[in-house]
């Protein structure tokens, strides 16, 4: 009796030694990402689902926030992989030889427009996010303010002090504004643009999301924000329009790459090749209207049907090139009304 008791704790202390030590070699990846707090999980068990040896670990923050910090860490990098980052900064981190390229299974059904054109690349596209104006239909019947339809409408003395919109240096949100309003009207009126917009902004917002939900929540009338966070608050039943600006709308890419030097190398190539496959695409289409392979996009309520041709044409490398110049003037000009940090 004594030797089976024996033998049949030696085989259970086998078999925990056995399953710890299968924990003990799960793959921790370190993914720096700006994409937004409630999308995580959703990528994460989808991704940990298909490759149980593999364990995802965030490090996430704004897209300005993040880019500085890949940045900054250039020399002594900590991520494995940038994911949900924008295309914009994905092409700064290339242009400083932080990523490495590769080829992702499946890559011929991104659209090229959403992917770096080297081959291998460099990033690959996941989905589009563009500029919506959330406007508060209670507030603004309250104050007698008119629904907007143009960016250009924004600069009327009647919005004075009811607009918010995200910091460019620290969201990709702001900055795709900033750059498709430059890009659109040409640099001397763009800046005119935001010399008038800038008369009735009241905050300028660490965050893409943020003046979309204080809009919503009715500390102000409008916030310039993007459709993902748009429509979330109009689900929960904030009082909340969809606008989108007749002239064009500003948008990016979220994107992913693998960051040079990264330790994990085939745990980070199993996340880009998951990143575009028919099951992540699906995750991204419940988000944003637009995903980088053109199958699998789905309409989603309150955005047009013809988003994508509202979209304004976006120079990437341009913006990338001319980041740290655009940013360095829109501070000098605005900087007054930031938030806090």
């Amino acid at each position: 009796m004594f030797n089976r008791r024996l033998t049949a704790f030696a085989a259970g202390l086998c078999l925990a030694l056995a399953s710890g030590l299968a924990v003990a070699q799960k793959t921790s990846l370190t993914v720096y990402t700006a994409l937004e707090t409630d999308q995580l999980k959703a990528y994460k068990e989808g991704f940990e689902k298909a490759n149980p040896d593999i364990e995802i670990t965030w490090v996430r923050d704004s897209t300005g926030i993040i880019t500085a910090r890949l940045l900054a860490e250039k020399a002594n990098p900590k991520a494995d992989v940038v994911m949900g980052v924008a295309a914009t900064s994905m092409a700064i981190f290339d242009a400083e030889g932080m990523l490495q390229p590769y080829a992702p299974k499946g890559l011929e059904r991104i659209v090229a427009q959403y992917r770096d054109p080297k081959n291998p690349p460099a990033w690959v596209g996941m989905d589009v996010w563009g500029a919506t104006v959330c406007f508060n239909t209670v507030e603004a019947a309250k104050r007698n303010i008119p629904k907007p339809e143009s960016w250009k409408d924004l600069t009327k003395p009647v919005y004075k002090g009811q607009i918010v919109m995200p910091h460019p240096a620290s969201s990709g949100t702001g900055f795709f504004d900033v750059s498709a309003w430059l890009q659109l009207w040409g640099e001397a009126d763009g800046w005119k643009f935001m010399d008038g917009l800038h008369e009735n902004i009241a905050q300028y917002m660490h965050s893409g999301s943020r003046p979309c939900a204080s809009a919503a929540n009715g500390e102000y009338v409008v916030g310039i924000s993007f459709e993902y966070r748009a429509n979330r608050e109009k689900a929960q039943g904030k009082p909340i329009d969809l606008v989108f600006p007749k002239e064009g709308l500003g948008w990016d890419l979220e994107a992913i790459g693998v960051y040079k030097g990264t330790k994990n190398m085939a745990a980070a190539q199993k996340l880009l090749d998951w990143s575009i496959s028919d099951e992540a695409m699906g995750l991204y289409a419940k988000n944003f209207a637009i995903v980088a392979v053109p199958a699998m996009n789905k309409p989603l309520p309150n955005v047009p049907a013809d988003y994508g041709n509202r979209l304004v044409k976006n120079d990437f490398a341009w913006a990338a090139k001319n980041r740290d110049r655009i940013l360095a003037e829109w501070s000098k000009r605005y900087e007054s009304k930031a938030a806090p940090k």
